[in-house]
């Protein structure tokens, strides 16, 4: 054989096994990065087989650019005739494939090759002229469900896994139809089904027949739903150092109840939010027997048995801080887990720990806890102690406790009140109703705190303690960008009430008593620093409290899109007084600016107190509530 018949021959088979490789791995050798492509970096050079050009609707024309078989050939600037012609001829079968999927069946297709000898880009000159003709539409769907879910109907047309899985179907009569549509309505109904009760539904046949003269597309789909799984035991794998039981008593897996991901899911995260763990996936193996008691497994990496974290931070309320916290998770003999926790900053300096036991059956826990601080407390500096003994309890929504506590204050400065200590019966309710915990941008919440105590020094005198806090966020009208994105603008509204209620000349602990302003409540004021006023008119504790704040959020439109960021406007409202009738309220009124970060909302605000004279600056990040 000649040596360039030869060389022809080595060319074409290089060539076929492109395509053959290319048909096998969908394209993946053909399509290297953007930047690393030898098409591009020959297009780049002007080195190119020939040129394409697409003639049809801007959608279709869009779509066969990027994917027909020929763009990727044109960096061969060696490329043969005869192989040229081949590709040509394959073409045609590759552009009717392509139609197919965006729902033309009976295109018109013209392919024309023309010699450009002269031209500066290319020696050739390749035309695709597509008529793609009338698009195919659905005509009739037909959806089956067998297998368990059929012991459901008891004479109800649908059940409701079923009524799920249908209303998750996407492709309707009467919609266009195209593979990627017809694929996902198949993926979407099928996971309607296994989300609940059906983990091991499939689909055991679909069919779509199209009649190209019609242009009309007939759709059905029979799922196969499996058994109905309801939760068994939870198996722990890759425990070694914390107690199996209390572990599985945090996750509160619904044992016995019928399977939903989504449980499922909340109880993975519960476990790996429990700070035992550094990773934990929860799985149902397929083939789990007895499906009415299907065993879970949590396969979980537990975390180290101490941790300690050095941290710095900075407040527009109480300048720098640092601090020191350390975790033991099993404390020795008591199996308790230790939180202790060390700080520093401009208003306060504290030393405490708080231990807990892990749940019971019923989600109740032991915790006890202690802290010592010196913190300025209107005009005073004010040394601290608190010691805590009780339980607590954490549901999705709501956390319970109650505890009896003890109360120590010290006040130093000139013409310092007394010295004080009260023990005291406490229970607090907190309800969480958001709609994202980090962020929220709906929903409500509403916490409330009661004791019922008895002052030990200098005198003794009974005293009840009550405080309500609310936060509720409505959405308020849409802002939509030029490309279409959008976000709801919202109204923030909070409030917060306290009072201690006891003889006027009871000796309270200030530590029970109330002082508002800062980043959290009354903005424009500095922290704490709205309070009630001694005999001597120095700042201190009070008796009631009464805070009040209405915000408007409204998302900000950078760059024709819908941004991470958001404008508010606020006023605050805010007062402590000994008695009801000397509640003087303290206004603040600003505005600030809202970042949407990945650990939570970034907030500044700059507000004015109105009582104050002063504009100051407020930042704070993340939500708590």
């Amino acid at each position: 054989m000649p040596h360039s018949c030869a060389a022809s021959a080595r060319r074409l088979a290089w060539l076929f096994s492109l395509v053959f490789a290319c048909t096998l791995s969908g394209c993946g050798l053909l399509s290297p990065k953007k930047d690393e492509s030898p098409a591009n970096a020959a297009l780049s050079n002007g080195a190119v087989a020939f040129t394409l050009q697409v003639r049809a609707p801007e959608d279709v024309r869009d779509y066969l650019e990027k994917h027909l078989e020929l763009q990727r050939f044109r960096a061969f600037s060696d490329l043969q005739e005869r192989e040229l012609s081949r590709l040509l001829g394959a073409a045609d079968a590759n552009a009717r494939e392509l139609l197919a999927t965006l729902g033309y069946f009976s295109p018109d297709i013209q392919i024309d090759l023309t010699e450009t000898p002269d031209a500066a880009r290319a020696p050739r000159a390749v035309v695709v002229t597509i008529d793609p003709g009338e698009r195919t539409h659905v005509e009739s769907l037909d959806l089956e469900f067998h297998g368990d879910i059929e012991q459901g109907h008891a004479g109800q047309t649908t059940t409701r896994q079923e009524a799920r899985a249908r209303a998750a179907w996407t492709l309707s009569p009467g919609q266009p139809f195209t593979q990627e549509a017809w694929d996902d309505a198949k993926k979407g109904a099928l996971r309607a089904l296994q989300k609940q009760r059906y983990p091991t539904a499939s689909i055991s046949n679909s069919r779509a027949e199209i009649d190209a003269d019609t242009h009309q597309a007939a759709l059905s789909a029979t799922f196969d739903s499996g058994p109905a799984y309801r939760f068994g035991p939870l198996h722990l794998k890759g425990m070694e150092r914390y107690d199996a039981e209390g572990i599985k008593h945090i996750a509160r897996l619904p044992t016995g109840g019928e399977y939903d991901e989504g449980e499922l899911l909340d109880a993975q995260q519960r476990l790996a939010s429990s700070g035992y763990f550094d990773a934990v996936f929860l799985t149902l193996a397929p083939d789990a027997e007895p499906a009415d008691a299907a065993p879970i497994t949590a396969q979980v990496r537990e975390a180290p048995l101490q941790k300690a974290v050095f941290g710095i931070g900075v407040s527009t309320d109480s300048g720098l801080r640092l601090s020191l916290d350390h975790t033991h998770n099993r404390l020795p003999w008591l199996g308790w887990r230790a939180l202790s926790k060390l700080s520093f900053d401009n208003k306060a300096k504290r030393i405490g720990t708080e231990w807990t036991a892990l749940p019971g059956a019923n989600g109740w826990r032991w915790v006890a806890g202690a802290q010592l601080q010196r913190e300025t407390t209107g005009d005073y500096e004010v040394n601290g102690t608190r010691l805590r003994f009780g339980r607590s309890q954490s549901t999705d929504h709501i956390d319970r406790n109650y505890a009896l506590q003890y109360d120590s204050a010290v006040s130093q400065g000139a013409m310092a009140p007394p010295d004080s200590t009260a023990l005291s019966v406490n229970t607090g309710w907190t309800g969480r109703y958001f709609d994202n915990d980090t962020a929220p941008t709906s929903g409500w919440g509403v916490a409330t705190e009661l004791g019922v105590g008895m002052t030990l020094r200098p005198e003794r005198d009974p005293f009840v303690r009550a405080l309500a806090r609310w936060l509720y966020f409505r959405p308020l009208g849409k802002v939509t960008a030029p490309d279409g994105s959008s976000r709801r603008a919202r109204v923030a509204l909070r409030s917060e009430l306290g009072a201690v209620l006891a003889r006027a000349g009871a000796q309270i602990p200030v530590t029970q008593l109330f002082l508002t302003g800062g980043d959290t409540t009354v903005r424009g004021y500095s922290l704490r620093s709205i309070g009630a006023r001694t005999e001597n008119k120095q700042l201190y504790g009070g008796r009631y409290l009464a805070v009040a704040s209405a915000e408007w959020q409204l998302p900000l439109v950078f760059g024709g899109t819908v941004s991470d960021f958001e404008s508010a406007v606020f006023v605050d409202v805010g007062a402590v007084a000994d008695r009801v009738a000397d509640l003087h309220a303290r206004v603040g009124v600003g505005a600030g600016l809202r970042w949407r970060s990945p650990v939570g909302p970034l907030q500044a605000d700059l507000a004015y107190g109105v009582q104050a004279r002063q504009l100051r600056l407020h930042l704070r990040l993340g939500f708590t509530f």
